[in-house]
């Protein structure tokens, strides 16, 4: 217990990087996520053809290739151009956990967007309104309260793909874990303290998306006004 409590205090600062990034990660890629999902159900082949492509290949790639991909990848690119561009760690480790999930946030959407009847449509559109109109008013009310579960699915998950960031030498909660061992080669202590923290982080989110699944269920709100 000596070492962990000795090393808490650099953990959590790893913790809290660990949340920046899991934050900024999910408001992109849910607006990411969105946009694709949508686009994924438009009536232009071309475009369904090209929001297909960039799904297939982040969800059928490792996200540690695309971590590097970006780092590493794009700067050479560059160079070769002739252009002197670079991403910090910062950056490339958000822009890769952001582009990753919105590809699976995209599935999600899309998913959530179909379940929902064909009815709802009709009757949106006997009332005079367009597809836009629709989407917003009728559609994706309703399609949110569906993808809830699979999105705290998601975002959970994203906190633990936060480690991989690592390896670029951004120094979230696995990394400062990792540089703790290599100070004081206690190695047991410290990956279990990096664990406990991670599960907290989890169990956290997993309440906050329970609740908030609660709330948005209609049935739920029916049983609270009758009693």
């Amino acid at each position: 217990m000596e070492y962990i409590i000795n090393a808490l205090p650099t953990l959590l600062k790893g913790a809290l990087t660990t949340i920046q990034l899991t934050a900024l990660a999910i408001f992109f890629g849910f607006i990411g996520g969105t946009l694709l999902g949508t686009a994924r159900l438009s009536k232009l082949w071309p475009v369904r053809l090209a929001t297909r492509a960039y799904i297939e290949f982040f969800r059928g790639t490792p996200l540690l290739v695309q971590i590097f991909w970006i780092y590493f990848g794009f700067p050479a690119l560059f160079k070769t151009l002739g252009l002197g561009f670079t991403f910090d760690r910062w950056t490339a480790g958000v822009m890769a956990l952001s582009l990753n999930s919105a590809a699976y946030i995209a599935e999600i959407v899309r998913g959530g967007i179909q379940s929902i009847e064909r009815g709802q449509w009709e009757a949106a559109s006997s009332m005079g309104l367009n597809s836009l109109q629709t989407m917003r008013y009728i559609v994706l009310p309703q399609a949110l309260r569906r993808m809830i579960p699979p999105l705290g699915n998601e975002f959970t998950t994203l906190i633990k793909d936060t480690s991989l960031v690592a390896v670029i030498g951004l120094e979230e909660l696995f990394r400062r874990g990792q540089l703790t061992v290599a100070t004081n080669f206690r190695a047991f202590e410290i990956y279990t303290a990096v664990g406990l923290i991670y599960l907290a982080l989890n169990l956290c989110f997993s309440q906050g998306f329970n609740w908030l699944e609660r709330w948005a269920d209609p049935n739920q709100k029916v049983k609270k006004k009758g009693a």
